[in-house]
């Protein structure tokens, strides 16, 4: 898709597509925020703002966003991504004597629906922790009552109403919700041509089928022929996909195949579990680059551009969705076990410090590298004699790493470290 820039000058125009309301305001705190970041919440706000009570809002330029959030075009069109990414918002542009755009503002799911989505309810997950996000959804769930001893004598439409030749003036509007959709993750012309026709019935790849299996094919990683295999291994008497025996077929199909990563893997540090920006020293760029870079980049930069091999792998793997580690973590950890190790990745090693710093409930890059501080200064203390050879320690462990302290080599590599993330 093309990449278009950007002015202060530019104009836009906001237009409300449904019906918002002050409950949507908390879910858009409680459920989107730990997704999407403070700032894109801070937009959405101010685009609800910009309406007036109205459903069209008058002409701004994104100046107007710049002067109320205190913050850069290209800060407010990576905000503005995430809010499209997750349904919030459709984007429109006009490009002729001026650049003029329009915005047009969704409602946010509701519980039920957010947990219910195979994408969205897997990220929150991931962001929240298991903690947090169980107490989320018994703060949402709906009670369930004993209707055991009680009749249902509920009145159908036909009995209480009679067919009137004109309803189309008695209907309110639909609602619309705004997509909440990733690209074809599969090819659907290949899974049919694979799937015998006796097997398979031709409405069964319908709008929705196709959406829950390129969500499912986006999380697990499943390419055209897993997928294929998987959808032949649930389709019913009739012919049809059965949706849920997908779902659990996808996920186990994951939990056995060691040699496939969630997408969840490649996820950076959430927006909210971010330091503040503005730290131009060097050791607030490291803590930069631990919050940006997702864990199999980060090891790619620390192998000098090389992938990660598959056992390498299999440790994030086990950081990330076993120990549910945070990313920004996981990258301290990765760089305190080379320097400490001897630049080698050693399962057990990584294991034994990951479960320690999972039970000091580390969350951020500043709070994992003062404990990793903090841990090699009480092990010194307890050596009983110095060791020959010892291996460097990372060089964030230096507060004065601006200092001439830094050798030339460690300067180089964080440079390049830095410049590769840039």
């Amino acid at each position: 898709m093309e990449n278009y820039s950007l002015l202060p000058a530019d104009t836009y125009i906001v237009y409300n597509k449904t019906i918002l309301s002050d409950f949507d305001k908390k879910i858009l705190i409680s459920f989107y925020e730990p997704i999407v970041g403070h700032l894109a919440i801070s937009i959405y706000l101010t685009l609800w703002n910009d309406l007036k009570e109205g459903q069209i809002s008058p002409i701004y330029t994104h100046h107007h966003f710049m002067s109320i959030l205190k913050c850069s075009l290209n800060q407010i069109k990576e905000a503005r991504s995430a809010l499209e990414a997750t349904g919030l918002l459709k984007t429109y542009v006009k490009v002729l004597d001026k650049t003029s755009y329009i915005y047009e503002l969704y409602s946010p799911l509701t519980p039920m629906e957010f947990f219910n989505h195979p994408i969205l309810n897997v990220v929150l997950y991931n962001n929240l922790g298991a903690n947090e996000f169980e107490n989320l959804k018994n703060e949402y769930k709906m009670p369930r009552l004993d209707l055991k001893d009680y009749t249902d004598i509920t009145k159908k439409i036909d009995e209480v109403y009679t067919s009137v030749s004109d309803i189309s003036s008695c209907l309110a509007p639909d609602h619309v919700t705004n997509d909440i959709s990733c690209n074809d993750q599969v090819d659907f012309d290949l899974i049919l041509a694979s799937i015998p026709k006796g097997l398979i019935n031709e409405k069964a790849l319908n709008k929705k089928m196709k959406e829950l299996i390129n969500e499912l094919a986006f999380i697990y990683k499943l390419d055209t022929m897993k997928m294929t295999e998987l959808i032949r291994s649930v389709l019913n008497d009739f012919g049809m996909i059965d949706k849920n025996n997908l779902r659990i077929l996808a996920r186990k199909t994951y939990q056995y195949n060691n040699n496939a990563l969630p997408t969840l893997v490649y996820r950076s540090q959430p927006e909210y579990l971010k330091s503040p920006t503005g730290d131009t020293s060097m050791r607030g760029k490291i803590i930069q680059m631990f919050e940006t870079l997702n864990p199999v980049d980060f090891l790619r930069t620390k192998n000098r551009g090389v992938k990660p091999t598959k056992n390498e792998m299999k440790i994030i793997e086990m950081l990330i969705v076993d120990l549910e580690l945070p990313p920004a973590v996981v990258n301290v950890l990765l760089d305190y076990a080379l320097r400490k190790n001897n630049n080698k990745l050693v399962a057990g090693y990584i294991e034994a410090i990951a479960s320690q710093w999972k039970r000091a409930n580390l969350k951020t890059a500043t709070e994992a590298m003062d404990f990793a501080i903090k841990e090699n200064k009480r092990m010194t203390k307890k050596a009983p004699s110095p060791v020959k050879n010892v291996v460097k320690e990372p060089v964030w462990f230096n507060k004065n790493i601006e200092s001439s302290n830094i050798s030339q080599e460690e300067q180089k590599e964080l440079e390049n470290i830095l410049k590769e993330f840039k």
